[in-house]
């Protein structure tokens, strides 16, 4: 059949016998056990002192076949290890003639399965591959499936399309893996998406793909960069910025100088990954920072747009933005202003080019965004003064009060903090990071001062996963206010209830929230809430999932009607009971 027809493909160019032609001699033939030992003489293997063996092993019953097999896989073995040798011994021309010629003479059987080890072996030790081996290979599924990557590479690098195919699920599992860890049902302040340093990042299944692919070839390098930026401008989704930081220093750790050296984000990518691993720029790694954006030429401006998506990486953010912060502080006991701080306006900087990525690379005008003056004038000194402010109700609450009474933690909130987060990109994306850490502090006062700000922010950033996710996972430590009503109405009805239904990502964070809490609120606010997040037709399976979780888990809360009206009255004090010694 077919089969058999495959098992011998190829071997009639070389002038070798097949089963064909055993059957055709048994057919044209008067006498046939004369022909069959004729056929099995002239095929046998040539070596005179197994003429006599031969007989030998046949008394014991062993099949020809398997004899001729198990001499024919010691054969093969040898001689994948002789390819292996003759790829890596004398001149470099040499070796690749003979295995040229000796890819020239075995191609007819690549058919062949127990052949087809020795042709691919061939191919993948050969650095070119003639091309019309190459295109024979890509026509048929099966034979590039069982190609080398050696080989493929030689094959992408031609095809874009076709690697493209290759490429194309593995970045939408990276995604579809980085969306899983931020609506995580395991909600916690110490393992957060921020937490795996960037060594761990790299060790994922997707990069490490990737890389081995890419090898060392420039070429395929280029083209998944491309890929990152097109999918990066088609769907403005920042972790394929991740990835771009990730992918060139897992090359980075292989020492695969062939491609790190030419790109020229490599030095800046493997500074701010250090930075990234300890969650903060020192000064000394912000100056060699600040050396890579003021050393870029004339001419070689377009490298900026690489540096921005560099920087648009939400680690590198979260790292600028975490840094801010601090500096801020460290400011405010210095009584120093934002603007006489280079450092901070260092970060600044960074900030504003890793928020502009998208605008630059889709314009492709590659100059450092400008920064407003009155980010630095006004808006920054505005989050000092919450600092400060903190500091006074502090001291305040630890003076012994007079007559005054005590006195109230301040409450307004400036319009000018409110109009910032609307209207100013870098604005929004500090003050958020400064709501996280009162959060983180558990200043519930500042906390609900600010939070009225957060309903309407510039692009809905106080609406965006990896926000909610922090956000959530910091609220875990205000844990006991959740019983109280105030608490409650102003988180949920004054913020997430306003989105909700008409963003899907925050009904599933409040759901994930409320999965972890509900034991905290109080019931009667926590029967509302149940109301108001019930799933609507529109919803997505994510959103039914977590709801049927959440009312599972509230199910079994709810005491069963005898022991509600046996409960006795709180008043009188109650007669104590010895507890029975346990069995």
């Amino acid at each position: 059949g077919a089969g058999q027809a495959a098992m011998y493909a190829g071997l009639q160019e070389l002038g070798v016998a097949n089963g064909e032609d055993l059957k055709e001699t048994l057919t044209n033939c008067t006498e046939p056990l004369k022909a069959i030992e004729q056929f099995q003489t002239e095929n046998g293997v040539l070596l005179p002192s197994l003429q006599s063996a031969l007989p030998f092993l046949d008394l014991h019953g062993t099949p020809r076949l398997e004899f001729h097999q198990s001499v024919f896989d010691e054969l093969r073995e040898k001689l994948l290890e002789r390819v292996s040798a003759i790829a890596l011994e004398g001149k470099v021309e040499e070796r690749y003639k003979k295995l040229e010629d000796l890819l020239e003479k075995s191609f007819s059987l690549v058919k062949m399965p127990s052949i087809q080890p020795v042709v691919m072996c061939v191919m993948k030790h050969l650095p070119k591959v003639p091309e019309k081996k190459l295109k024979l290979v890509m026509a048929d599924k099966d034979l590039y499936k069982a190609c080398a990557v050696e080989v493929k590479r030689q094959i992408w690098q031609d095809n874009q399309a076709l690697f493209g195919d290759e490429v194309s699920p593995l970045l939408k599992q990276y995604i579809l893996e980085k969306e899983n860890i931020l609506f995580s049902n395991d909600i916690s302040v110490l393992h957060n998406f921020f937490s795996p340093s960037p060594k761990t990042r790299r060790q994922g299944e997707v990069v490490q793909k990737l890389t081995q692919m890419i090898g060392k070839n420039v070429k395929l390098y280029d083209m998944v960069l491309q890929f990152l930026r097109t999918l990066f401008l088609r769907t403005r989704n920042v972790h394929y910025c991740t990835l771009r930081a990730e992918l060139l220093m897992s090359l980075h750790d292989l020492e695969i100088s062939e491609i790190c050296t030419v790109d020229p984000c490599h030095k800046f990518t493997w500074c701010l990954d250090a930075c990234i691993r300890e969650k903060f720029v020192d000064n000394k790694r912000a100056r060699e920072l600040q050396g890579f954006l003021d050393g870029v030429k004339k001419g070689q401006e377009q490298v900026l747009g690489d540096l921005s998506m560099i920087l648009c990486d939400p680690f590198a953010i979260n790292t600028l933005a975490l840094s801010t912060i601090r500096h801020l502080q460290d400011l405010v006991g210095q009584d120093t202003l934002p603007r006489e701080s280079p450092d901070l306006l260092l970060l600044l900087r960074m900030l504003s080019l890793g928020q502009g990525a998208w605008d630059m690379i889709d314009s492709q005008v590659f100059k450092e965004p400008k920064m407003e003056a009155e980010l630095i004038t006004k808006f920054l000194p505005m989050l000092m003064s919450f600092v400060v402010d903190d500091h006074t109700f502090n001291v305040d609450q630890k003076l012994p009060s007079e007559e005054k009474g005590p006195i109230p933690y301040p409450s307004a909130i400036p319009e000018a903090f409110t109009k910032f987060l609307q209207d100013n990109r870098i604005a929004c994306e500090i003050g958020l990071y400064y709501i996280l850490h009162i959060t983180k502090q558990r200043n519930k006062n500042a906390f609900l001062r600010l939070l009225p700000a957060l309903v309407e922010t510039f692009s809905d950033l106080a609406f965006s996963d990896i926000f909610l996710h922090l956000l959530t996972g910091n609220l875990t430590l205000l844990g006991d206010e959740f019983s109280l009503e105030e608490f409650c109405t102003s988180l949920f009805d004054g913020f997430f209830l306003t989105a909700c239904s008409r963003k899907e990502n925050v009904h599933r964070h409040v759901l994930r929230l409320l999965l972890h809490l509900h034991h905290k609120v109080a019931p009667a606010k926590l029967e509302s809430l149940q109301k108001a997040l019930e799933p609507t037709k529109q919803s997505g399976e994510a959103v039914k999932e977590l709801y049927n979780q959440l009312t599972e888990k509230l199910e079994l809360r709810k005491p069963s009607p005898a022991e509600v009206t046996e409960t006795p009255s709180m008043e009188l004090p109650l007669p104590t009971v010895p507890t029975p010694a346990s069995r």
